[in-house]
């Protein structure tokens, strides 16, 4: 069995909240390097350089990387063998965001529904808890920005429709979601099981390394296949036009009821942030 005290995993939080809003991942750097040299638009090319350098200002001066510094979804591997001492983890891990976006001087972007009162501190999280075997702890630190979030959606298609179905709601999201999800994006699908899993397969979908193959051979072939045709949509970085509207499609898939086939798309702006760590 292995302690931890929820102190380091409060600095853990806190750490990762700053992080992940300045420090855009080398993936994505990577990948808006190969998306310049495929963008065939002038403005294209030019906002796909604008993006590059606001990457690398923001790492250097110690900022965000965008003005919505996003809702903070945490995803967490906990080993059956950790045991947490000093107090409640999902406290703690309040604690670590309230910090972060606190002392990294974060957006504070959460609001009551019908009110629209701020709670002044970015809480509470969304969290995701997982068990798994081992004594360790994962922590993956996932801001969310409401522009493309707002561009998501969960439907609940008939079977007959088929994986053809499927892709069709896919690219007829992001043909309708335009500009306003700050492309060039990643789209995260979710196929099967029930309404909401579908909805937190298509986020998990979104933490996979831009670049990385589907380790599913059928769904890697799909995501090449989506993703080629996203990009004759003809959007373009920003919306401006131009061939690269999206940067990756990532798919997860398990199994659903005989009776239902649901679908998720979650959209991740060109700010694909997330960091991680393991205690």
């Amino acid at each position: 069995m292995r302690e931890i005290h929820v102190e380091r995993i409060v600095d853990a939080v806190r750490d990762l909240a700053i992080r992940a809003n300045i420090e855009l991942g080398e993936d994505v750097i990577a990948a808006f390097e190969r998306a310049l040299d495929q963008e065939e638009s002038p403005t294209g090319k030019d906002i796909l350089k604008r993006l590059i350098e606001n990457a690398r200002i923001a790492r250097e001066q110690r900022i965000p990387i965008c003005q919505d510094t996003g809702f903070a979804v945490v995803f967490v591997e906990i080993g059956q063998d950790v045991h947490v001492t000093g107090g409640s983890l999902r406290e703690a891990i309040e604690e670590g965001v309230r910090r972060g976006y606190q002392e990294g001087y974060l957006r504070k972007s959460i609001c009551h529904c019908i009110t629209r009162k701020n709670t002044g501190d970015n809480t509470p999280p969304v969290i995701h808890f997982d068990v798994v075997p081992g004594d360790k702890l994962k922590i993956i630190f996932a801001p969310k920005g409401g522009g493309s979030e707002n561009m998501s959606r969960v439907t609940m298609l008939t079977p007959a429709v088929g994986i053809e179905g499927v892709r069709d709601f896919v690219i007829q999201r992001v043909k309708e979601s335009g500009p306003n999800p700050c492309p060039p994006t990643i789209v995260g699908v979710g196929i099967g099981g029930t309404i909401e899993q579908a909805a937190i397969l298509a986020k998990k979908a979104l933490l996979r390394p831009i670049g990385s193959e589907n380790p599913d051979e059928e769904l890697n072939a799909l995501e090449k296949d989506w993703l080629e045709r996203i990009n004759r949509l003809g959007i373009g970085p920003q919306g401006l036009g131009g061939r690269i509207t999206s940067l990756a499609v990532h798919i997860n898939m398990m199994p659903c009821h005989i009776a239902s086939l649901p679908v998720a798309v979650n959209i991740q702006c060109h700010a694909a942030r997330h960091k991680e760590v393991e205690l």
